[in-house]
């Protein structure tokens, strides 16, 4: 016993709840403790006072008031701050969590919920045998995104249950890091146990994995689309400010989901938040190719991103080619015969790089060489109060400039006018079927943006000069090993366009069992028929009849990285010394500052030229500096400073990434650029 004395000068009460399932035993408890007891003694005084045989290994204490996990079991009460007036939770740290993935599947498993958001992930795509795991984070849909879902629910009949799949005997659920899953660190293909010969991409060994075949199939192969009725009732961006919302609910990858406010069985979005997928690997992404494939589709399907009605029909024309395929039989099932040709093409493709970076008699050459363009091309400058003006002039492309000049002979004097393309916005103005081949470029300027078309001749013309004017934008020059390899990516873009120039014949209406109204977003359902959308389908569906499934789906994504609006994600902002508001897009390169009413470009920060950005927290204003003493500042009204903030730490880090480190991914520095200090 403690005399009353003792129990005064030393001892103090603290009440700690038990999260159990035992309704015959006590919830809470009061525990005698001194300020210098640490937290490790708390748990196990109050394990011996609860008196119940389970494992405890997987509680902690949790605290209601400071929302904020006690972990360190090596610090004393004192040291965390905590005092008798606190309420402390002792409770699991992995919880049932539902997510909703990219290919609008759900799946329930449990997740840390005292883990860094970022790590969370990490274990999450363990279990999903997803790669490249910092591509991704979880995203709680906005208060208005969920509004106007339930306005349309009203007029809806009742909802259908959802079909979840379930994989709360994973790994993780016991506190353990998850399966290894498709891959390894050293990229060793994984082998069937009892044949003995490799496995394919998507039917594996998952003896420790909650992913069965069957499981893994639902999440590395696409299943056919839903009805244009259940596509109304989605969510769909109209306007700049409605495409914000959809990014105003990203998880702060630097706190645990508990300190987020998320609850046990809530639903979250599992979203690839950064848009640069680095390495995708047929062979090894079977799940990671698919679920980016998803998402592209449904930001097509919904809205999220624009695009032409050539393009749309381009997309259609994939997913309805991809749906009828998956409706044969064995040929859905292999993905390895169909990485290989694609492997062996990577490897003779770096050999080469490789061959020509090592030989010794093309230096010279190479060094007083500088690649340049020239060419007969017409310049289209658009006039606010007069016709455009169309004018053919003699253009040279050389390091990242473009000068013109009256005619060829002229080309030794001085050129009318040279445009500096580091940091403009380059767009395309193509419509193969008309012939238009167009190059839009907005070029930075004191006083906004200089609005600039240049007219190419045909396709050739302009897949050369559209890859040189995308490498100048980045600062690079026709030199740079990627100048090739963007010119091959626009001409095959351009060739899936250009469906009405085949003298292949369309392809059999019933040889495709198709809703086409299924295929394309609800504003060209409503522009044409079924029939009509139909045949335009099978039109552009010649062009992409003779690719693998998985060729299909990564150029499906590669033309969806074509778009224009590609990799930006949207804020409300207000920047420092405006009077009105401005949409801020982020992108994997650039800042870009747009006119929230008319969807125009304003000014684009490169952040090659960044040389330092920070936050002030107490009045969350994020504050950038670039080259040439250029300096911007702003509040974010749509979402939380932070979350751009991370944005722009995020995609920084990204580009650190090589394949040479193996996979294996610098956390601190993660945290370092992304986390600040509030």
């Amino acid at each position: 016993m403690i005399s009353s004395s003792e129990y005064g000068s030393h001892f103090w009460e603290l009440l700690v709840t038990v999260d159990h399932q035992h309704e015959e035993v006590q919830k809470e408890f009061l525990l005698q403790v001194t300020g210098d007891l640490h937290i490790g003694g708390v748990m196990l005084k109050l394990v011996e006072q609860i008196k119940i045989l389970q494992d405890w290994s997987d509680y902690a204490l949790w605290w209601e008031q400071k929302k904020c996990w006690l972990l360190k079991t090596h610090w004393t009460l004192d040291k965390c701050g905590v005092q008798a007036d606190a309420k402390l939770l002792f409770t699991t740290q992995h919880k049932m969590l539902r997510l909703r993935l990219p290919n609008m599947k759900t799946v329930r498993l449990k997740v840390s919920f005292s883990s860094v958001v970022f790590k969370a992930v990490s274990d999450i795509c363990k279990i999903l045998n997803i790669r490249r795991s910092e591509e991704l984070s979880l995203l709680k849909q906005s208060e208005d995104v969920l509004k106007k879902k339930k306005k349309k629910d009203k007029n809806s009949k009742e909802p259908v249950p959802e079909d979840i799949l379930n994989l709360c005997d994973s790994p993780v659920s016991s506190g353990l890091s998850g399966s290894p899953g498709l891959y390894s660190k050293t990229m060793t293909p994984i082998y069937d146990p009892i044949s003995g010969s490799p496995a394919s991409s998507t039917i594996t060994w998952f003896s420790d994995s909650p992913l069965t075949e069957q499981n893994c199939s639902i999440l590395a192969l696409s299943h056919p689309n839903c009805s244009p009725e259940t596509l109304a009732e989605m969510y769909q961006p109209r306007t700049l400010a409605d495409k914000a919302k959809l990014n105003a609910g990203w998880l702060d990858s630097s706190r645990s989901l508990m300190e987020q406010g998320i609850l046990e069985d809530d639903q979250l979005h599992l979203r690839f938040k950064y848009y640069t997928f680095f390495d995708l690997n047929p062979k090894y992404d079977a799940v990671r190719i698919n679920q980016i494939y998803e998402q592209a589709r449904w930001a097509i399907l919904l809205e999220e991103i624009d695009c032409t009605e050539e393009e749309m029909l381009i997309f259609a024309a994939l997913q309805a080619y991809h749906v009828s395929k998956l409706s044969l039989s064995s040929e859905a099932q292999d993905f390895t015969r169909e990485s290989e040709v694609d492997e062996v093409e990577a490897a003779l493709s770096n050999l080469e790089v490789t061959l020509e970076g090592g030989n010794t008699s093309n230096i010279l050459e190479d060094i007083t060489d500088i690649p340049k363009l020239a060419d007969n091309l017409r310049l289209v400058r658009p006039r606010k109060l007069s016709l455009k003006t169309i004018k053919p002039y003699w253009f040279v492309f050389k390091d990242t400039s473009v000068s013109y000049f009256k005619n060829k002979e002229s080309a030794q004097g001085e050129p009318v006018e040279k445009l500096n393309l580091k940091g403009c916005e380059v767009l395309p103005d193509v419509n193969v079927a008309a012939k238009k081949f167009g190059i839009k470029l907005l070029i930075p300027v004191a006083d906004g943006m200089n609005e600039v078309y240049l007219r190419c001749e045909n396709e050739n013309q302009y897949a050369r000069w559209m890859a040189a004017c995308v490498l100048a934008s980045k600062g690079k020059t026709m030199a740079d090993s990627s100048y090739h390899p963007e010119v091959h990516k626009i001409l095959s873009f351009l060739k899936m366009k250009n469906w009405t120039m085949s003298s292949q014949a369309v392809s059999d209406p019933e040889s495709i069992d198709m809703k086409p109204e299924c295929f394309v977003s609800l504003r060209y359902t409503k522009k044409y028929k079924p029939k009509q959308l139909a045949a335009r389908i099978l039109e552009a569906h010649q062009n992409v009849s003779e690719m693998s499934l998985v060729e299909a789906k990564l150029r499906f994504i590669q033309a969806w990285q074509s778009l224009p609006e590609f990799g930006l994600s949207y804020y409300i902002v207000r920047f420092k010394g405006s009077k009105k508001d401005d949409v801020l897009g982020v992108s994997y390169n650039r800042l870009i500052r747009i006119d929230i009413a008319t969807g125009d470009p304003i000014t684009t920060w490169r952040f090659s030229n960044m040389k330092q950005w920070n936050v002030n927290w107490e009045i969350r204003q994020v504050a950038i500096e670039f080259d040439q003493n250029v300096s911007i500042a702003f509040t974010c009204l749509s979402a939380d400073c932070k979350i751009i903030h991370e944005y722009i730490g995020g995609y920084i880090f990204l580009s650190t990434r090589s394949k040479d480190q193996n996979e294996t991914l610098d956390e601190d520095l993660f945290h370092k650029l992304t986390g600040g200090q509030e």
